[in-house]
């Protein structure tokens, strides 16, 4: 017999009845009555109920030993009683008749118990979570996310992708946010960066002539964390192939999704290939954000031209608008009914929010017309109110709610007022999975605080614009080849069809400031790679974090996470960051300030 095991602890059941068995794992919960002691035994594939009679000579140390301990277990199978079967255990007809029972390991009183599933302090689970991992719901999550991987990966390859690992040692790339450095011992005040992203050595990649690579690559950025974006790392299915435009990318990805998320999404609908394509441009006025969550049916509106209209005397609309200033429309549907504190409480929240509050006006039908109420109602004429009718799609029992502010800011309070309103209103299907794609982002932005132009996304796109005509065109009106995937409110992917040709990357980054010169010293392995000839190629890089959270239904990513930093960037369980001695200090030629 094996010395720890004949079964795992989700195997046995009454075809076992009768039969010695050894099982092995944690001490998962105990239950005394008096003359028999119960016992979960856990392990990795499930639980086992097993008993142990009080004059068996191990009964005292089953008594005493603490939930947690790793144990082993000889005793025979037999069959529950009707009234005592667990209908929700695959083994919950039987139970082990423990004979003998040897400690393994015993544990300490725990800081956090693994039976059920109440919530403990985020600072708690971090700090011990291995425990936290012996969780059914988290270990739940940690083998989704397994499964996950594996069925991408045998996705890509049934696809003709190879897999690749790329350098994780690399120089600095602007790619957005901030690098980490590593010191380098044997070049005294140089650095390495840990990548942000494959991206330049997949390019080189394709130019060295392979055709479709793949791999799940870690990704390193100095960046704060948040509930859908850890600090410091993640994960993500790097992808690029050659001699292909963005339609052919979306051809090979969308098929992809569909099965992956219909194989884990537990029964959800899902968009069906071709996914939605909508551009930047549209996604920003209709959904308020470059993100936007299409289990929403709400749809934001342009008003400027209605607020403009003489018969509309609302002046402080009228002075932003003649400041550059933009009015969106919110619709809420069928809330006229709604008591004044909704209304208010919706101004209240965009002043919160760093807005300048939320107009709205609630439409009811009197003598067969609709009519327009609320406090700004009154500075509407009749034909106002219809045309702002017409314009919105609104409907008898609708509100409807205005931002008016700069471009950006109305875009930010609108799209977050879109969502609120879903939310609160019960309009978001939670058993959907909504897919698009957002396209034709431009290709620069102009930077408020900097006071110039800056890359708007990634700067190693195509732009939508050839060699000749680019010097000629508005920096700001050039869009770029470049696209996210995003799915119910989150962008999984970013991607772009690249820029391979040298000439055309001086010219895009001479419009942010960099010389020739600049540009052959900051990307010199890039455009040497690109300068001996270069496929068009493109790819994208979907996250694998947000993938398994969407999945496993959680709206946080150290829920999926194997063992993630706080929002802090530390590494609770390890004590890391942490400082390094004066010899290690020595060693790499650095000396630290301290921060007052």
């Amino acid at each position: 017999m094996h010395k720890y095991r004949t079964h795992t602890c989700s195997e046995i059941t009454k075809k076992d009845s009768g039969n010695t068995v050894k099982l092995s794992g944690w001490i998962h919960r105990k239950r005394d009555h008096g003359n028999l002691l119960f016992f979960d035994l856990r392990d990795h594939f499930g639980l086992t109920q097993c008993v142990i009679e009080n004059s068996n000579k191990f009964f005292k140390i089953v008594e005493k030993i603490k939930p947690e301990s790793v144990v082993c277990i000889l005793g025979q199978v037999v069959e529950r009683s009707l009234d005592t079967v667990n209908k929700e255990l695959f083994t919950g007809e039987v139970e082990i008749k423990v004979s003998l029972f040897e400690i393994l390991s015993e544990a300490n009183d725990l800081p956090m118990p693994v039976f059920g599933e109440q919530d403990y302090p985020e600072e708690t689970r971090l700090k011990y979570r291995f425990l936290d991992l012996r969780r059914q719901e988290m270990h739940e999550n940690i083998v989704l996310r397994s499964k996950v991987i594996s069925f991408i990966r045998n996705k890509m390859i049934a696809n003709g992708f190879l897999e690749f690992q790329t350098p994780i040692l690399t120089a600095s790339s602007p790619e957005g946010a901030r690098d980490f450095l590593v010191p380098s011992r044997m070049h005294p005040g140089k650095f390495y960066a840990l990548p942000q992203a494959p991206q330049q050595f997949k390019q080189m990649v394709m130019i060295s002539g392979f055709d479709k690579y793949f791999q799940i690559a870690p990704c390193f950025r100095d960046e704060d964390g948040r509930a859908d974006r850890s600090p410091g790392e993640h994960y993500q299915l790097d992808m690029e192939m050659s001699f292909v435009e963005q339609e052919d990318i979306f051809k090979m990805v969308e098929p992809i999704f569909f099965d992956l998320f219909f194989k884990f999404g537990k029964g959800k609908k899902i968009s069906k290939p071709p996914f939605r394509k909508i551009t930047y441009k549209n996604s920003m006025l209709k959904y308020g954000t470059d993100k936007p969550d299409l289990r929403n049916p709400i749809e934001i509106f342009d008003v400027t031209e209605v607020f403009k209209r003489d018969d509309v005397k609302l002046d402080i609309f009228k002075k932003l608008i003649k400041k550059g200033g933009i009015v969106r429309a919110i619709p809420a549907p069928q809330t006229s009914s709604k008591p004044r504190s909704f209304f208010d409480a919706y101004n209240n929240w965009a002043k919160d929010e760093g807005g300048k509050g939320l107009g709205y006006i609630i439409l009811e039908k009197n003598n067969g017309k609709l009519v327009g109420k609320g406090p700004i109602a009154k500075f509407f004429s009749e034909k106002a109110i219809s045309e702002l009718v017409k314009v919105c799609k609104l409907k008898e029992n609708d509100s409807v709610f205005f931002s008016s502010d700069k471009i950006k800011e109305a875009e930010r309070i609108s799209g977050m007022a879109r969502q609120k309103l879903g939310k609160e209103l019960n309009l978001i299907d939670s058993n959907t999975f909504e897919f698009c794609w957002i396209t034709d982002y431009p290709m620069y932005q102009y930077d408020e605080r900097e006071k110039r132009i800056d890359f708007s996304h990634n700067p190693f796109s195509m732009p939508q614009t050839d060699l000749k005509e680019f010097d000629k065109l508005d920096p700001l009106s050039i869009n770029a080849y470049q696209y996210d995937l995003v799915c119910n409110g989150y962008e999984l992917s970013s991607g772009a069809i690249r820029n391979h040709l040298p000439e055309l990357m001086y010219k895009v980054f001479s419009k942010v400031g960099y010389s020739k010169k600049e540009v052959g010293n900051k990307f010199e392995g890039m455009i040497k790679a690109l300068s001996y000839g270069s496929p068009p190629h493109g790819g994208m890089a979907p996250g694998i974090d947000r993938i398994v959270m969407l999945l496993a239904g959680k709206d946080n990513i150290r829920e999926v996470t194997l063992f993630p930093m706080n929002q802090n960037a530390q590494d609770l369980l390890m004590g890391a960051p942490s400082k390094p001695s004066d010899s290690q200090l020595k060693e790499l030629n650095i000396k630290t300030l301290e921060k007052k």
